[in-house]
């Protein structure tokens, strides 16, 4: 999509992190925006920022894990603006502990938030770009949707499912002939300055909260901290999203180290290895 001014963007997570540095940076280009975000509070406050920056943009709250929610977000997008060029379904959240300790609770929540929300996004807003004849669908993976690390085990497994989700949206729609009309980009940062590490404040009140950790766990979780905390600002991330929507690309990979990290455990998967986990190559 190589002119984006005057065009609508759609972004969920935008009240914070990379969410809001798209947003923001879709707006810089001219584009109008629609922030979701389950946070009201702060998905105010960075509407009325944006407003007061010139952009024309639109907040509507929305609980991503709802498929009728999501359906509520497409539906007030269009009625405002006509039509939806780009969705970035961008909300995350995440848990952190040995596989046999997460409950169902924790499972429900994450596989909710992470991956059920780019099917919902899929449906409500992919065949209304189909009609129209353009858009292009950013879904935000991680480098744990290429990887896999101890202690990530929901974590991983709901952004290893965006990356198949996105992978075969894009072989859909070239299989349809659809794929001139809407692109499909996966985004794959690893570590980004965010608050993901904090997720646990948008937990909904009818998920029970985890269990204390084990000693184990509470030290990869002070790792992650700490990693996330060198991470690059969320900004950089939004100026390569932004890039590939331009250049119509579909692997966002944020940081060198990933492509060796695949490399190596493709490798592995090749010569019949068991995983190994190197904490230098995230």
């Amino acid at each position: 999509m190589r002119e984006l001014r005057g065009k609508v963007a759609v972004v969920t997570g935008a009240a914070s992190g990379i969410g809001r540095a798209m947003a923001e940076r879709f707006a810089r280009e001219g584009m109008k925006v629609v922030l979701a975000d389950i946070q009201e509070k702060p998905l105010a406050e960075a509407r009325d920022a944006m407003a007061r920056a010139g952009a024309e943009v639109l907040a509507v709250p929305t609980d991503v894990s709802k498929w009728e929610q999501v359906d509520a977000l497409a539906n007030r997008t269009f009625e405002t603006y006509g039509a939806a060029h780009v969705l970035c379904s961008n909300a995350g959240v995440g848990v952190g502990g040995f596989a046999w300790e997460m409950s169902g609770a924790d499972w429900d929540w994450v596989v909710g938030v992470n991956q059920w929300s780019v099917v919902h996004g899929i449906r409500a807003f992919v065949p209304r770009m189909i009609a129209q004849g353009e858009g292009h669908v950013v879904k935000t993976a991680s480098m744990a949707g290429l990887v896999t690390a101890p202690g990530m085990s929901v974590y991983c497994a709901t952004k290893h499912a965006v990356v198949a989700i996105s992978e075969c949206l894009h072989l859909d729609l070239a299989l349809t002939g659809n794929a001139s009309k809407v692109k499909v980009s996966v985004l794959c940062p690893a570590w980004v300055k965010t608050n993901i590490a904090d997720a646990e404040r948008n937990r909904p009140a009818s998920s029970p909260p985890p269990t204390a950790p084990s000693p184990q766990a509470q030290m990869m979780a002070g790792m992650v901290r700490a990693a996330i905390a060198g991470g690059i600002p969320a900004e950089e991330v939004a100026e390569q999203v932004l890039q590939a929507i331009v250049e119509e690309r579909f692997w966002v990979l944020t940081h060198p180290v990933t492509k060796k990290a695949v490399e190596k455990r493709m490798r592995g998967i090749v010569e019949g290895k068991a995983p190994e986990f190197d904490p230098g190559a995230m």
